[in-house]
């Protein structure tokens, strides 16, 4: 390709600390025509995001102890132009939400593929033949849910959701590692 082609080609910033997964998704994307930027950091990405203003973000939800959802809202900040998909292996209706009203255009959970970002980073509306599920959600996936949303109350701080929980830490610690029950 040269350097016309290149400069042609829309910048997308990459942010995950899954550095396999980053490099399967850069090759993947950059063969659908982006140019793709990658950072395994919030501050990383946050400094690429700085120095080259990417048409297009993919930002994890959690990146080592970090959340992806105050990226976002600095990515916006700086362009409010910037398309951000947020993408996640561990969704809750409460990050859903926060992603949203933070700017992200899209919550994609993982494993997803690149077909199906690059779908998400062009679709503006929602879709209103979402099949609803119809079998209620289960007492397991509700208390996940509902940690979620007091840890988000909590600006991520987990002593400070303990204590709103009346639970001890180290228990809501291993209650939050653990993956979404599925439904």
């Amino acid at each position: 390709m040269n350097p016309d082609e290149a400069a042609n080609h829309p910048v997308l910033l990459l942010v995950d600390d899954d550095k396999v997964f980053c490099k399967v998704l850069k090759a993947a994307l950059e063969r659908r025509g982006f140019d793709v930027l990658v950072a395994y950091t919030l501050e990383k990405g946050l400094e690429l995001a700085e120095q080259h203003t990417p048409e297009y973000a993919v930002v994890d939800l959690r990146i080592g102890h970090d959340s992806g959802l105050e990226l976002v809202k600095k990515l916006l900040s700086l362009d409010s132009n910037t398309t951000c998909v947020m993408l996640t292996g561990f969704a809750s209706i409460a990050t859903a939400v926060e992603a949203i009203k933070l700017g992200a255009i899209h919550y994609l959970t993982k494993p997803t593929n690149a077909d199906e970002i690059v779908k998400a980073l062009y679709r503006n509306e929602g879709d209103a033949t979402v099949a609803i599920n119809k079998k209620p959600t289960s007492a397991k996936r509700l208390e996940w849910e509902h940690l979620q949303k007091i840890l988000q109350q909590h600006d991520g701080n987990i002593s400070a959701a303990a204590r709103a929980l009346n639970m001890h830490r180290r228990t809501l610690q291993r209650k939050l590692d653990k993956k979404p029950v599925k439904d």
